[in-house]
């Protein structure tokens, strides 16, 4: 095991491959020599032994920590014993490498710490002097060693002490439960208010209680008050903390340009609304919001989500995971904007690394070092930063009221305003002296479809040379993103990342539910399994939730959920109905069910209810028969048609995030048994209503095969 806690294959580790045990019996490079348990040997590239499913270190698997720590759990600890995590984690990772900050932090090494100079005992020992010197208790070098063991198997979780986290007690501790809720409405209508202090509160609670039991409860002594307003209040709550930062003065100073010599040494993240307007699945028209991340050396796109709106955290995290993997080319795309057909990377030397960039689209492929984000909820995030710290990434927040601070990534949403939004119909200009009449009636695409488009157009984005990007031996001609990625990547090195389905559940948004005894139920819909049998009625480890169980939803695809249960780890856990449906839908689907659905008292016969709506209406859009507001609320859901109508969709948002493919599924009851005929008579018969069909074809920047003669 490495000190990041994955497990390392060297000379004398057994691994499963193409379903074998295989040893390791000897390293060349690139190339391992596996010797089988029948006698057999085999020579194999290392791109291709991690790509395959059935890949395992054995042996490994009860040590190996996980890829992404365990924030639902984490961030159920008191304050106090998150910081003392906080605090063990830099000292174990001084007695790991030798730096607090982990390998390849800067700053200078104690020499007491030194890997080369002392064993791991050793430096063990020396730590257990300084805590206890430092005031942590009494340490010793088996204390050390237990909580640098927890860290590998646990992350933070295992340095958090978990008598801390047994507590049945609720936030208030001893005080009357409806004291502590009161002072927590209080506390949460003063929100964004401007402060006072702590004992013009008083009288708020004191009304409150009075409203709601009358003379029933007392209030507590004002110390009493004061002690559980500083438990109960968050930070941006307290009467005592400032309710807005003031702004940085600008002290005349020229400013100092980012500068970055390597692929993914600094990677800026930033969200904001395209000037184009898209068909929302409610059927209104709006601008998307736009998440990308930007390699500040290279320039380089490295990965970009469309949402309707209000990017949630889950979006954010599952970026960063899209960025550390070959993006994979469509079907259809012609083969110069394939990674493995591009005279501007070097394919023939990173193929025999990482076979997964055959399929790839020809754009970088990058793992951060550091990121910059705003100061956004979305960045700043428990999911966010958990998922940053699985991936080794460290979090750099930029100053707030200090946009230059991320200068080239807003520079970059620029470019794509007007090298890629001027381009498609209903586009809104800059400002609205810019926009037409007409914008919101040439609207004609979805989210999903303007996805597919932006990807395209980024493969050709990075054959476009940028000025921003010189090489030192010809510093007068302008590089594209491929040509300074495979320029740096040449010194810099690519090491593939692969990256597990459970890596990617770990970044999903957590919920805490209860296992009744006909399953979990949530938002009308019931989760059941015969899995959860033994824990029905049963409640969870976690009593900071109340006993409640750990589920992780992906918000854009509710026919599963996953709960974690002992031993097993993460589960799938399908929906009762989920056969009714052949794609996957989300809440605002689940919503406008209920609007229509006559509600009965029975809660099975309800949900059974909604499942046969569900299918219906998805019937109906398939067949033609559906309304236009029926057609937009599912238009989000389903593959982007453009001609020629053979062509097979590619990575759409939803694949990306729920993992599920959104085609139905075939068989003798399927949706895709319906009538292909009826689906373009549909559309024909919705474009004469408003009128001519704005054309599909025409919008792309370049044509493919012409520009490729000009790379």
């Amino acid at each position: 095991m490495r000190p990041g806690g994955r497990p390392v294959v060297a000379v004398g580790a057994y691994v499963r491959f193409r379903g074998l045990r295989w040893q390791v019996v000897a390293l060349a490079g690139q190339r391992f020599h596996l010797a089988g348990e029948q006698g057999a040997d085999e020579v194999v590239l290392a791109g291709h032994l991690f790509a395959d499913p059935a890949f395992a270190v054995l042996g490994a698997e009860a040590e190996q920590a996980q890829a992404v720590s365990q924030w639902g759990l984490f961030e159920t600890a008191p304050a106090a014993a998150r910081e003392k995590a906080l605090a063990w984690q830099r000292h174990i990772r001084e007695v790991e490498c030798g730096l607090p900050g982990g390998t390849g932090s800067v700053g200078s090494m104690r020499a007491e710490y030194d890997p080369e100079r002392w064993t791991l005992a050793e430096r063990e020992h020396a730590k257990a002097q300084e805590l206890t010197a430092l005031g942590f208790g009494r340490v010793s070098r088996a204390t050390v060693q237990r909580m640098r063991l927890a860290y590998r198997k646990q992350g933070l979780w295992g340095l958090v002490d978990h008598r801390t986290a047994r507590s049945s007690k609720g936030s208030g501790g001893r005080q009357d439960e409806r004291v502590v809720a009161a002072v927590k409405d209080v506390l949460r209508g003063q929100r964004g208010r401007s402060k006072g202090t702590v004992k013009a509160l008083m009288p708020l609670v004191a009304q409150l209680l009075k409203d709601r039991h009358g003379d029933s409860v007392p209030m507590p002594a004002q110390a009493t008050f004061y002690r559980l307003v500083n438990q109960l209040a968050h930070p941006a709550d307290h009467p005592g903390t400032a309710v807005r930062t003031a702004p940085i003065t600008d002290d005349g100073r020229p400013l100092t340009p980012t500068v970055a010599l390597r692929p993914g040494e600094q990677v800026q993240i930033d969200t904001t609304r395209l000037d184009v307007l898209a068909l929302f699945e409610d059927g209104s028209v709006g601008r998307p919001e736009l998440t990308i991340a930007v390699d500040v050396a290279t320039r380089a796109i490295l990965a970009a989500v469309l949402r309707p709106g209000g990017t949630q955290a889950v979006d954010a995290a599952l970026l960063l995971a899209e960025m550390a993997v070959p993006h994979p080319a469509r079907p259809t795309w012609p083969a110069a904007l394939h990674f493995a057909h591009s005279a501007l990377l070097p394919g023939e030397r990173l193929l025999s690394l990482d076979e997964r960039l055959d399929g790839a689209a020809a754009q970088p492929v990058v793992v951060p070092e550091t990121v910059v984000v705003d100061r956004g909820k979305v960045f700043l995030s428990g999911a966010f930063t958990g998922a940053c710290e699985a991936l080794g990434i460290s979090v750099q927040a930029a100053p707030p009221f200090a946009p230059t601070a991320k200068g080239i990534v807003e520079r970059t949403f620029g470019s794509i305003n007007t090298l890629f939004c001027q381009h498609l119909p209903g586009y809104t200009g800059s400002n609205v002296t810019r926009r037409g009449k007409d914008a919101t009636r040439e609207a004609c695409y979805s989210v999903p479809q303007l996805q597919d488009l932006l990807d395209e157009w980024l493969v050709h984005f990075h054959h476009r040379p940028h000025e921003g990007l010189r090489h030192p031996v010809l510093p007068k001609i302008a590089l594209s993103p491929n040509q300074m990625w495979a320029a740096l990547i040449a010194i810099a090195g690519y090491v593939p990342v692969p990256l597990s389905g459970s890596d990617y559940l770990e970044l999903l948004p957590v919920r805490w539910q209860a296992i009744t005894e006909r399953g979990i139920r949530l938002h009308h819909r019931t989760y059941d399994h015969n899995l959860l049998g033994p824990w029905r009625g049963q409640q969870s480890d976690v009593a900071a939730r109340g006993g409640k169980w750990e589920v992780h939803t992906n918000p854009h695809d509710v026919r599963q959920i996953w709960v974690r249960l002992p031993e097993l780890g993460l589960t799938e856990i399908p929906w009762i109905h989920r056969e009714h449906t052949h794609q996957p839908f989300n809440d605002r689907t689940w919503q406008y069910l209920q609007t229509i659905t006559t509600r009965r008292d029975s809660h099975d016969r309800y949900e059974a209810d909604l499942a046969e709506a569900l299918d219906q209406l998805m019937r109906r859009a398939r067949g033609g028969t559906a309304t236009r507001a029926e057609q937009s609320l599912l238009a989000r859901h389903t593959p982007a048609r453009t001609p020629p109508p053979s062509a097979v969709p590619g990575r759409g948002v939803q694949e990306q995030e729920g993992g599920a493919p959104a085609a139905a599924e075939a068989g003798g009851d399927s949706l895709d048994d319906l009538d292909q005929d009826a689906e373009n008579a549909t559309e024909n018969e919705d474009a004469s209503v408003d009128g001519p069909a704005v054309p599909v074809a025409g919008y792309g920047l370049y044509d493919a095969r012409e520009e490729a003669l000009k790379w």
